[in-house]
């Protein structure tokens, strides 16, 4: 996933895994000059045609937040071992100045995270036909507690369910105003989002009573520092 040698050096997208089945999901958050959005866009393609002329074949998504201000991608991408960091990509290589000519020139900043994947609760396999992932990201005061009330909730939907609903991530390092957690839950399509379901909390009261409910929701919420989510499509 030496990918993006898109952004080569610029923009390192690299993720990484873990001995427990974990992986490292990057992130490269890309805020797009205002009114430089087709340029940019343009600019992707000439990279991925260049990239896949060259027999590339690492894999990435590059997601566009819906909500918010300014226009912004996201450019995701993992590994499987940390071995795959030595390989060389010389596809990558080949289609550096693409980025910088044609992609740079477009981008006002850009953001750069690591998450790594917290199996034991999440969605055993990546849902197929996703068009929309909606993430939401909490930055917590105490993990412990956070930690233990996700396992909680992941097994109350698991259970009602059979699965859980979406993927949760720990970041690894970041700024001081970085999220410590997300989670990603998928959707086919905006038609899919009208669906109504049951809520976490919902789920949880059926199979524990409200008391507990009312109990286990007021350590989550004492846990937190902050929560914000974005739609991506």
């Amino acid at each position: 996933m030496k990918k993006l040698l898109l952004l080569a050096v610029l923009i390192p997208m690299l993720a990484f895994s873990q001995n427990d089945g974990s992986k490292l999901l990057s992130m490269s958050e890309i805020t797009v000059k205002p009114g430089h959005d087709s340029q940019f866009i343009a600019g992707v393609k000439m990279e991925e045609e260049c990239y896949l002329k060259n027999k590339g074949n690492d894999k990435w998504n590059i997601w566009k937040r819906v909500q918010g201000e300014g226009t912004m991608y996201v450019m995701t991408g993992m590994m499987e071992k940390w071995a795959e960091m030595e390989k060389e990509d010389a596809a990558g290589k080949e289609c550096r100045m693409k980025v910088l000519d044609f992609i740079m020139p477009h981008v006002e900043k850009v953001n750069y995270n690591i998450a790594r994947t917290m199996p034991e609760v999440s969605k055993a396999t990546p849902s197929e036909g996703t068009k929309l992932v909606w993430v939401s990201f909490f930055r917590v005061e105490n993990g412990t507690v956070f930690n233990d009330v996700i396992k909680e909730t992941s097994s109350a939907i698991k259970s009602a369910e059979g699965s859980t609903r979406g993927t949760w991530y720990s970041f690894a390092g970041g700024g001081p105003d970085s999220p410590d957690y997300m989670v990603s839950t998928p959707f086919k399509g905006y038609a899919d989002m009208d669906i109504t379901r049951d809520g976490v909390w919902k789920i949880y009261e059926n199979k524990h009573g409200k008391k507990k409910t009312d109990e286990t929701r007021a350590k989550f919420r004492a846990s937190l520092e902050n929560s914000w989510a974005y739609l991506y499509s």
